[in-house]
């Protein structure tokens, strides 16, 4: 697809057609799997969807996506995930049609990540792939670890496991992490493998 603004007919035109409004999602206990299949039936919708909540973009009362106050265009939206424009179209009427899902995608806001900066800023990026992302305390465990040596933290993100099949823990410290404390963290039990990035 290339991403403009024409109407040519494609694989994505039934997906374009909308959702078919299956199921409810409870704004207060919505999962990404809940908010999912309500787009069961177009993958392509599925596809925006993912999208919009991975990079932390909101839908607003025009149904346009925005980051903040800045509008995404639908064309930018659709050439990322090789979709129609059409249905990012489609997905955002879906969304303010739906009292929940529009109660959701109004309220979601992105937050800065230092992890690209980090080399820039001469920080320390370190990325943690854990075994299980349901297992509690395992924030707790790294950064107290890390605390523990007099490293200051500057930020933590953790990626939902609903979201990846490998979820991580990113850790972005101000100072550089030494050795045997790399060696401590990767013998926690909940620790797949680390990464220094």
């Amino acid at each position: 697809m290339s991403g403009d603004d024409s109407d040519g007919a494609g694989a994505d035109d039934a997906d374009a057609a909308g959702s078919d409004g299956r199921g409810d999602v409870d704004a207060e206990t919505a999962t990404f799997d809940a908010i999912m299949e309500k787009f069961a039936d177009s993958p392509s919708q599925q596809a925006v969807i993912r999208l919009i909540l991975e990079r932390g973009f909101s839908v607003n009362d025009e149904g346009r996506v925005v980051s903040g106050g800045i509008e995404i265009p639908n064309t930018g939206i659709a050439r990322e995930i090789d979709v129609d424009r059409r249905v990012v179209d489609a997905t955002t009427d879906a969304i303010l049609a739906d009292d929940q899902l529009r109660r959701i995608f109004q309220n979601i806001s992105a937050i800065p990540s230092l992890m690209d900066l980090a080399p820039v800023l001469d920080l320390t990026a370190l990325a943690i792939t854990v075994r299980d992302a349901e297992e509690s305390g395992i924030v707790a465990t790294v950064t107290s670890a890390i605390a523990d040596r007099g490293i200051s933290i500057r930020q933590t993100i953790s990626e939902d496991p609903e979201f990846t099949d490998e979820p991580k823990l990113y850790v972005i410290t101000d100072g550089e992490i030494p050795g045997d404390l790399l060696n401590e963290i990767r013998g926690m039990a909940f620790v797949h493998k680390i990464e220094l990035r």
